[in-house]
């Protein structure tokens, strides 16, 4: 989003900013009927620059219709819709969304003009005018997205005086503060009966803010309903607050949960979305019986513990922290992977190998996927390092594991037949167990977990190790990691590389870059040339080839 915007002391005419020589109005959507600029002259402006091919831009719309249509009735308030569209059939296809004004399609000039003053660097970028057509804020959609029509005039007086509500509201908060909007006293349950918010009061109440759309929202309802229904004895209670569009979706999604919602697009669902700062989903926010807030977010903590996070508070916490760091240090091989039903895993043949075979060894945990492109692209990577690793002398101590999570057994089985090495069962309840186990997400994959001959995690990033180190990287230990650092900082100290001899190359931690020896992306350290943006893993940089 672009930082702020010029001529914010100075009042501009409107007239002279939003026409041309040969223009003097503005167009509606539809049959494109001319507005006369000086129509709006007198009235708070917002300049909404916007694109349809822009996804951010497009969810920003339906908030700003939101605002707009709630402050009509003042008659004080206009939008006007720059382009930033390539055609101008994208241009009416996403301008019919809006209930406002545009600068027609094909003036060019004028467009290009109005982003040049304003310094609109990236969008979708709104600038509030003021009724003299000073710029009031260059912040607009933050504003409206924080603060929604209650903005209006988006001075900042109006947005000072806000700020101290929500603080006056927070040291003042209670769960009648929170759930009654207006003349609305009541919740609703997925039955249709209306329950009094004050039913509710000494309970340990959290607020679900989700969309049935979402993926992450459905999977983790079904963790939610699990726990919900092992706390309903404890005083516990749930409130959804639904971000859907569409009261069908809302329908849809509610009919499955066992608690309680505010109504569809109950005005308090944006307000609780502001107060609360969602800016993810889902989002479960924990209110204590006395009506304070617990916890801004509890997702994490329900998904590893469930119903033994309850009641969520700051001493329960830290006895969960404990817990997880005894078990961390009890762990054995066997333990996280065997389960009552299976004490083996697989090979390509089929064949079962006992988990107890693999007791002692440098174990491998492989999260991956045939469907991530990421997991595909490293799975030759580790095939190769796998393969010079039981090349060495003590290779027959390492193992890899493959834990997939692909979606069939079709998928599963053409991906691991690329693999020389073992695996879970496709659909084995234990995947799910490691994957919460060691806080990996979907989008996470692939990921590589080192298990240490005791049983215990020696480190979560082989990964990116691999990537920078290749075979190298083995055992993966804390104390051969640091030893591999000093290596690499001791050939970094500015040397040439055959790969790259105008300039020297420096030793540079990176979060991500593409090595430009091998063509493959890199993580962590690389050689760098500060001059061209060349860059090569240290594995491939001729200077550290010993």
């Amino acid at each position: 989003m672009a930082e702020g915007s010029d001529g914010k002391s100075c009042s501009r005419d409107l007239v002279s900013l939003l026409s041309s020589m040969d223009r003097d109005y503005l167009i509606r959507r539809g049959n494109g009927e001319q507005v006369m600029v000086s129509c709006i002259t007198g009235k708070v402006v917002g300049l909404y620059f916007s694109g349809s091919w822009c996804g951010p831009c497009q969810q920003f719309t339906t908030n700003l219709v939101e605002t707009y249509e709630a402050l009509l009735p003042k008659g004080e308030f206009e939008v006007v819709f720059v382009s930033s569209d390539k055609d101008e059939a994208s241009f009416h296809s996403y301008f019919e969304k809006m209930p406002w004004l545009a600068v027609p399609f094909s003036d060019v000039e004028t467009r290009k003009t109005l982003k040049q003053t304003f310094k609109v660097r990236a969008i979708p970028h709104l600038v509030i005018l003021d009724k003299t057509g000073k710029v009031s804020s260059g912040e607009g959609i933050r504003l409206i997205k924080h603060f929604g029509a209650e903005a209006y005039p988006f001075t900042p007086e109006r947005i000072r005086y806000l700020r101290e509500e929500e603080e006056r509201a927070k040291k003042d908060q209670s769960l009648q503060s929170l759930l009654v909007y207006g003349s609305r006293d009541y919740l609703i349950s997925n039955g249709g009966n209306k329950i009094s918010v004050s039913e509710l009061e000494g309970k340990t109440v959290g607020l679900y803010f989700a969309m049935s759309s979402h993926s992450g929202c459905r999977k983790f309802t079904s963790r939610l309903i699990e726990a919900y229904k092992n706390l309903k004895r404890e005083s516990f209670e749930i409130v959804l607050v639904s971000l859907d569009d569409k009261v069908e979706e809302f329908r849809e999604g509610f009919e499955t949960m066992p608690w309680l919602a505010l109504p569809f697009k109950d005005e308090n669902c944006r307000r609780l979305g502001r107060y609360f700062e969602n800016k993810w989903l889902p989002q479960l926010v924990i209110i204590g019986p006395d009506g304070k807030t617990v916890s801004p977010n509890v997702v994490e903590l329900v998904e590893e513990h469930g119903e033994e996070a309850f009641p969520f508070t700051r001493e329960k916490l830290v006895q969960l922290a404990n817990m997880k760091k005894a078990k961390l240090e009890a762990q054995t091989l066997e333990s996280i992977l065997v389960s009552a039903a299976r004490h083996f895993v697989i090979s390509k043949d089929g064949s079962k190998v006992p988990v107890s075979e693999l007791v002692g060894k440098n174990i491998l945990l492989y999260f991956a996927a045939k469907w991530s492109l990421p997991c595909q692209e490293f799975l030759p990577k580790l095939v190769k390092a796998y393969q010079e690793i039981k090349a060495k002398d003590d290779g027959e101590a390492f193992e890899v594991i493959f834990i997939s999570s692909d979606h069939d057994q079709s998928s599963f089985d053409d991906f691991f037949s690329g693999m020389p090495w073992l695996a879970l069962p496709f659909g084995d309840q234990c995947n799910k167990f490691l994957l919460q186990r060691f806080r990996i997400a979907i989008g996470g994959i692939p990921a590589a977990i080192a298990i240490g001959p005791c049983g215990l995690t020696l480190n979560t990033q082989v990964r990116q190790l691999i990537e920078t180190h290749g075979s190298s990287a083995y055992p993966f230990t804390e104390e051969h990691v640091k030893k591999l650092q000093l290596q690499t900082e001791k050939g970094g100290g500015g040397e040439r590389d055959e790969l790259h001899t105008e300039h020297d190359l420096a030793l540079a931690h990176r979060k991500v870059y593409l090595c430009n020896g091998c063509k493959e992306m890199g993580y962590g350290w690389s050689f760098l040339c500060r001059h061209c943006d060349f860059g090569l893993h240290p594995k491939c940089a001729s200077s550290t080839q010993g």
